[in-house]
């Protein structure tokens, strides 16, 4: 049987994707995280699935409880907040299967970056503004991060920031991007992305720690930085320009 690491979307039940939400109405067990995937999407699992919730587990037990699963002949659905590809701790869980012979597929979803620009209701990339958006977080209580990618190193490009599980930090992340940003760059804040409760915040680099302190956010909150946030005069891009040949491909 097969392990399907499924993209859950950024809180909203209704963003899961319809390839995420049939894989996980045919699967016999779910593994989901409590603490951050909507219950909502458990109605979609078949009436008599067995439901783990893994927020209290270590990366052993959601192991076993995957292989166990594989050697009971059921498909498994492993729920993820977001998108598997980015900070999801699903390579950790592939290796492990991996070394057990267990097969697994992936089932993207929603990132929680992409929902908070739907909700800014900003495109992150714009014609001569800016191209490249870099997703990161910061290390404190987390996983050290590699050397070469702290924000002072990242800030020196100019590009637009996307910055996970940084929100408890922000009065340190802005002083480390001042220098390169200036005071005035457009920042954002979008905590609960989708959900209900979203909260949206606009600013520049030099208030935005003050607006998060006075909303109260402390989690699930992405911190975004950069001039596209703002731009409003520029140039239209080349895709739908009168003056492309659209014969060439």
């Amino acid at each position: 049987m097969t392990v399907y690491f499924i993209g859950a979307g950024p809180g909203a039940a209704d963003l899961i994707t319809v390839r995420g939400a049939r894989t996980l109405a045919a699967c016999q067990v779910c593994l989901y995280a409590g603490s951050l995937v909507p219950r909502e999407l458990l109605a979609e699992c078949p009436p008599d699935a067995r439901l783990v919730d893994t927020a209290q587990l270590d990366l052993d037990a959601i192991t076993a409880e995957l292989v166990r699963a594989h050697g009971e002949g059921l498909d498994v659905a492993r729920l993820h907040s977001g998108d598997p590809s980015v900070f999801s701790a699903v390579a950790e869980q592939m290796r492990r299967l991996d070394a057990a012979g267990v097969p697994y597929e992936v089932v993207p979803g929603v990132p929680a970056f992409a929902a908070a620009a739907a909700a800014l209701k900003r495109e992150l990339t714009v014609p001569t503004v800016g191209q490249t958006v870099v997703l990161t977080r910061i290390a404190r209580q987390a996983t050290p991060m590699p050397e070469g990618e702290d924000l002072a190193t990242l800030g020196r490009s100019g590009a637009l920031l996307v910055l996970h599980l940084a929100v408890r930090y922000v009065d340190e992340l802005v002083a480390e991007l001042l220098p390169h940003y200036g005071p005035e760059c457009p920042a954002a804040v979008v905590a609960f992305a989708s959900r209900p409760e979203e909260v949206v915040l606009r600013g520049a680099l030099e208030d935005i720690a003050e607006q998060v302190k006075a909303a109260g956010i402390s989690k699930t909150a992405v911190i975004l930085v950069g001039r596209t946030l703002g731009a409003s005069h520029f140039r239209d891009s080349h895709l739908y320009s009168a003056e492309r040949d659209r014969h060439v491909c």
